[in-house]
C-alpha cells in the first residue's frame, strides 16, 4: 500500500491566500490539538507572509505563535515556508542572518523548512539548506514552477538533481500560480521519480480550477505528499480541499488513512471563522471562484489582487486588461522569472508603470534595477542587451552568488536594536522588518510597563509602606 501523505495549509497558506494572512494565534490554538490528532504528514503554520502580517497588522510576536502551537501540537511535524536567502523578507540577507534565522526557527519548534528561490537559483538555497541540516531539520527544496520556452521537463529535472546534490531531504513542486495542468504534472512527477531518490511533494492553488485534477494525476505518477486546506478555507486562491481528496482515495492503494469524521470536526471549527472574515470584508468574494485568466497570463491570485490595488490607487482601474497583457511581455523581457514573491510583485509593478506612464521602462523600481544587475540571482535566460540598457544603462552585471557581496550583519543589527531586545529572536524580527519590528517592540514595552505599574499600585494598596 502506497499511503498518500497530506500537509494541511489552513494555518498558513490557506488564510494567506484568502484573507491576507490575518488569522490570529488565538483563533488557531483552540483547534491545534484536534489538528494534531488527524494524522497529517505536517501542518504548515509559519513562514511565508505570516511573519510580516503578525508584526504589521496583528500586533503579535510570530516567534510566540510558533512556540504556542508547538506546545499543543505534540505528534505532527510543523512546517514553514522560507524564501531562501530572502528569508521572509524581500531582499537578500547576509549568511550569518540566514543561518541564525534557521537555527532559531528549528529551536522554537519547526521541523520541516520548505526553501525556495524565486529564480530557482540553487546558490540562493545553499546557506538555508546547510543550516537546516546542521540543526537536525528537514530541508525541503522547492522548484518554483512556471511555464516558458525555457522551463521544460529537462530544466526541472536538472534543478531537482542539483537540489538532491545540495543535500535536500525532499523536493516540492511549488505551483504558486495554479497553472500546472494534470497531464503535465503526471509527466513531471514521472520524470522526477526516475531522477531523484528523495520524497516528492506537490503544492498548488485552486485559482484556475484544475488543482484537484492535477493532484489526481500527480498521485498516480507517484507523488508522496500533497498540500491541501480544510474545506472552509480551500478552493479559490487557496489549496484543494482536504476532505474530498481523502474520500476519493479511501479503500484504494493511495488511502490516506485519515478519518473523515475528525476532519469534519476541524471543518466545523473553521466555518464560522471564514464567515467572520467574509463579513468583515477581508475576504473578497472574487478570490473564492475560478479565474481562468491565470492560465492565460500565468498571474497568481495574490498578484491579481495586488495589481488591482495598485491601479485603484492611481485611479487607473480601466487599464487592468492592458496591464494583464503587459505582464507576460515584461516577464519575457526580464528572462522569464517565475511569478512568485518577490518577482511577482516586481514584474507586476513594472507592468503597471509601463502602462500608466505610456512609455515602457520610463519608470523603473530599484528592485527591478537590482534584479537586472544580478543582485537577486541568475535569470533563467539572459536579458537582451537593449532591455538591459534601458533599465541599468552601462552598469555592471554581477555573476557571483549575490550573498557573497553582503558582509556579516548579525552583530551590527544586535547593536542597533539592543535597547528593545527581550529575547534572542528579536534581532531577527528587526533584521527582516526594522521599522515594523521597532514599532512592535515599543508597543510591547509600553504594554508591559503599564501592566507592571498596575500590579505595583495594587500591591501598594494592599501592603502600604
Amino acid at each position: 500500500m502506497t499511503k498518500l501523505k497530506i500537509t494541511e495549509t489552513v494555518l498558513r497558506d490557506a488564510h494567506q491566500s484568502l484573507f491576507a494572512t490575518r488569522m490570529k494565534t488565538e483563533e488557531m490554538l483552540p483547534i491545534a490539538k484536534k489538528l494534531d490528532q488527524v494524522g497529517y504528514h505536517s501542518l504548515e503554520m509559519w513562514g511565508g507572509a505570516t511573519f510580516d502580517a503578525s508584526l504589521r497588522f496583528l500586533n503579535e510576536d510570530p516567534w510566540e505563535r510558533l512556540r504556542s502551537i508547538r506546545k499543543v501540537v505534540k505528534n505532527t511535524k510543523l512546517q514553514m515556508l522560507l524564501r531562501g536567502q530572502n528569508l521572509l523578507g524581500y531582499k537578500h540577507y547576509a549568511d550569518d542572518v540566514v543561518s541564525e534565522f534557521v537555527k532559531k526557527s528549528i529551536y522554537n519548534g519547526i521541523d520541516i523548512i520548505r526553501i525556495f528561490d524565486a529564480l530557482n537559483d540553487i546558490r540562493n538555497l545553499e546557506t538555508a539548506v546547510k543550516a537546516t541540516l546542521e540543526e537536525g531539520g528537514h530541508a525541503q527544496c522547492a522548484l518554483s514552477y512556471t511555464i516558458s520556452p525555457a522551463h521544460n521537463i529537462e530544466y526541472y529535472v536538472n534543478k531537482a538533481k542539483d537540489m538532491e546534490s545540495l543535500g535536500a531531504s525532499s523536493i516540492c513542486i511549488k505551483d504558486m500560480s495554479g497553472i500546472l495542468t494534470p497531464y503535465a504534472a503526471f509527466e513531471l512527477v514521472t520524470e522526477l521519480k526516475k531522477t531523484v531518490n528523495i520524497p516528492l511533494q506537490i503544492h498548488t492553488h485552486y485559482t484556475s480550477g484544475i488543482a484537484s485534477m492535477t493532484y489526481l494525476k500527480a498521485i498516480e505518477a507517484g507523488i508522496d505528499v500533497v498540500d491541501t486546506a480544510i474545506s472552509p478555507l480551500a478552493l479559490g486562491t487557496s489549496q484543494p480541499p482536504t476532505e474530498p481528496l481523502v474520500a476519493a482515495f479511501k479503500d484504494t492503494k493511495y488511502d490516506t488513512g485519515l478519518d473523515l469524521e475528525l476532519l469534519n470536526e476541524v471543518a466545523e471549527y473553521f466555518r464560522p471563522i471564514k464567515e467572520q472574515y467574509l463579513k468583515s470584508g477581508l475576504i473578497d468574494p472574487k478570490v473564492l471562484g475560478v479565474d481562468a485568466k491565470t492560465l492565460v497570463y500565468q498571474v497568481p491570485g495574490g498578484m491579481l489582487s495586488n495589481l488591482i490595488s495598485q491601479l485603484k490607487s492611481q485611479n487607473k482601474l480601466d487599464k487592468f486588461e492592458e496591464v494583464l497583457q503587459e505582464v507576460p511581455r515584461v516577464r519575457e523581457e526580464l528572462g522569464y522569472p517565475p511569478l512568485v514573491t518577490p518577482m511577482s510583485q516586481m514584474v507586476g509593478t513594472q507592468a503597471v508603470f509601463n502602462v500608466i506612464t505610456g512609455e515602457r521602462y520610463k519608470m523603473v523600481p530599484k528592485e527591478i534595477k537590482d534584479y537586472v544587475k544580478g543582485l537577486y540571482g541568475q535569470t533563467t535566460v539572459p536579458i537582451k542587451d537593449d532591455i538591459k540598457e534601458k533599465i541599468i544603462g552601462n552598469e555592471e552585471v554581477i555573476t557571483c552568488r549575490p550573498a557573497d557581496l553582503i558582509q556579516p550583519q548579525l552583530e551590527i543589527l544586535k547593536e542597533e536594536m539592543k535597547e528593545y531586545s527581550e529575547q534572542e529572536e528579536d534581532v531577527l524580527s528587526y533584521a527582516l522588518f526594522p521599522q515594523i519590528a521597532e514599532s512592535f517592540f515599543k508597543e510591547r514595552w509600553a504594554k508591559k510597563y503599564k501592566i507592571e505599574t498596575t500590579l505595583y499600585d495594587e500591591e501598594a494598596k494592599t501592603h502600604p509602606v
